[in-house]
């Protein structure tokens, strides 16, 4: 594989002049010191991320991803692996295991001071623990929105930072959560999916550089590739396995609404399908039954019984030949109509009460007046 890249770089992408690449290294350099500012930033972004997943906030999340600053020494690390920088490699590697140790740090201290227990994670925790080839491409594509803004200085540096940021810190935060709550297999997936955006991003930045011109062997540059193509491969079989488990749990939860609205009684008919969900193990080789919530309205004159919750289950299981456990989540339906025979008596719920008109006493009891005296 040396032999083509090496071939290929000297036929194809000449090198920028020595002048211009000194200066996107002293950019880099100062970007992997671990000074104040990335101390801040850093604990400030995973405080807030971590408050956003445990609160379940795509909106707080964001807004966290807005100021993390970890993407900032991934770059220096690619030019660093690119040219052999060992002084490049060592800042920017000790400057990312610090961001990465005191995310994990922070995040297991606010996780064990508010307690959410793991059966009550939301989805944005749970989201997080299960990379798959999405999770990887999007790391690609953020990391050489990086690279490229940093040798283009048209394009802004808060768009590259924006990319990256989405990719890093919320996995960091879920492993402190995860930890803080004894839920290993759910730090580990999380932990995993750091592992997939952190090689993601810095493969795609070497890339970007090399393609810029911003190299200077063409023997460690080969190197360089290969060695981070390698690695981000390895990652690629349990990827490749859970986006695969990923479209089938899709198309199963798709087949089991198909069968409950038109192969059985008790939904398609006794009651109505409001929601469908399946809560999966945690890992695909897991020996635990998923668990099919099924979420009906029925009529309160003919209740769903747990006989037809049987026949329900067994004709499922026969269907798609998978073994599970079905749980249904009832609430009752009652219908409501106007009563246009009565009059409508009822205006305090629109209202205050109006008293109805006084009617005048019928002419036999109205007292004769027979002098202005008695009218006083």
């Amino acid at each position: 594989m040396l032999i083509p890249i090496r071939k290929w770089l000297k036929q194809k992408i000449p090198r920028v002049p020595p002048d211009i690449r000194e200066n996107l290294r002293q950019e880099l350099m100062k970007e992997a010191e671990l000074d104040t500012e990335f101390m801040v930033l850093t604990v400030t972004s995973c405080f807030i991320a971590t408050l956003g997943l445990l609160m379940n906030s795509a909106a707080v999340i964001i807004g966290a991803m807005l100021i993390a600053p970890l993407m900032l020494p991934l770059r220096g690390l690619a030019l660093g692996v690119l040219d052999t920088d060992r002084i490049l490699v060592r800042s920017s590697l000790f400057n990312l295991l610090m961001g990465t140790l005191m995310a994990i740090l922070i995040s297991g201290v606010v996780g064990g001071f508010f307690g959410v227990p793991e059966a009550s994670f939301g989805s944005e925790i749970l989201g997080r623990t299960q990379p798959n080839l999405a999770d990887l491409g999007v790391a690609v594509a953020a990391g050489a929105i990086s690279g490229f803004a940093k040798i283009r200085r048209k394009l802004s540096d808060a768009l590259a930072g924006t990319a990256i940021s989405v990719a890093l810190m919320p996995p960091l935060c879920v492993v402190g959560i995860a930890l803080s709550q004894k839920a290993l297999p759910l730090a580990s997936g999380a932990f995993l999916l750091y592992l997939t955006n952190f090689l993601g991003i810095t493969l795609s930045c070497i890339i970007i550089f090399i393609l810029g011109g911003y190299y200077l062997n063409y023997n460690q540059t080969s190197q360089a590739l290969s060695g981070f193509v390698a690695m981000t491969g390895i990652l690629v079989f349990p990827l490749f396995i859970s986006f695969g488990n990923l479209l089938r749990q899709e198309r199963f939860e798709g087949q089991i609404k198909t069968l409950l609205e038109n192969k059985t009684v008790t939904v398609g008919q006794q009651s109505e399908l409001v929601g469908l969900k399946v809560k999966w193990p945690t890992f695909p080789w897991s020996k635990d039954y998923p668990i099919i919530l099924v979420t009906v309205q029925e009529n309160t004159k003919n209740p769903i019984t747990p006989t037809q919750v049987g026949l329900v289950e067994k004709l499922v299981k026969k269907e798609l030949g998978k073994k599970f456990k079905l749980v249904f989540r009832v609430s009752q339906l009652r219908e409501v109509v106007a009563d246009y025979e009565r009059p409508l008596s009822t205006p305090q719920l629109f209202g205050p009460m109006i008293p109805p008109p006084v009617s005048p006493l019928p002419p036999h009891e109205l007292l004769p007046f027979s002098s202005s005296e008695d009218r006083e």
